[in-house]
């Protein structure tokens, strides 16, 4: 009769502390990238540009940021909404490579967290964006869940750092096609 008194007790005291110890708080998603050139930046939230990228629909501030890059909408949206199927341990084992350091670490210069003040910080929160945007694509991923799976409330997208990129590259498809095409194959074999 102890034993089980004791038993009972037991239960009613883990149930009773086991939310003070394993409550886990909820991980942040992107609710907003900042859009930063120079000394001038925009906001732009996650998902009106996910409305824009699914509907074509955008609010005022969005359709102003949209006409400054002189694209017509419906290749801005064909561009947010591109797909890459990627199996979420192919994606584990690229962004974990010595070729993914060196490509999120040069990435994290043009997106990273506010506040971040070094390379890794930027790296980390591109990696974890990577791999959580393929879970919200199911083996998908796109740019609108790349930054839903971003891992801080706000993205920083420098455009600065972006131009300095793009003036090396001739094109983002031939950065893509490199990209996606070249080390997963290598990856797919090992």
């Amino acid at each position: 009769m102890k034993f089980n008194k004791f038993l009972k007790l037991k239960i009613f005291f883990i149930l009773v502390i086991s939310p003070l110890f394993f409550n886990v708080p909820k991980a942040y998603t992107a609710e907003e990238i900042k859009i930063m050139y120079s000394i001038f930046s925009r906001t732009i939230k996650v998902n009106s540009l996910k409305t824009f990228a699914r509907e074509g629909e955008s609010t005022r501030q969005l359709k102003r940021i949209l006409k400054a890059t002189g694209s017509p909408d419906k290749e801005i949206r064909k561009v947010l909404n591109k797909e890459f199927e990627v199996p979420i341990t192919i994606a584990s084992k690229l962004v974990y490579s010595e070729i993914g350091n060196v490509f999120l670490t040069r990435l994290s210069s043009i997106i990273h967290p506010p506040r971040a003040t070094d390379e890794r910080t930027g790296m980390l929160a591109l990696r974890a964006s990577v791999i959580q945007g393929i879970n919200i694509g199911n083996g998908k991923i796109n740019l609108v869940n790349f930054f839903e799976g971003y891992p801080t409330k706000t993205v920083i997208l420098d455009v600065s750092a972006l131009s300095k990129v793009m003036n090396k590259v001739e094109s983002i498809s031939e950065l893509l096609t490199f990209f996606t095409n070249s080390p997963l194959e290598k990856i797919k074999t090992n």
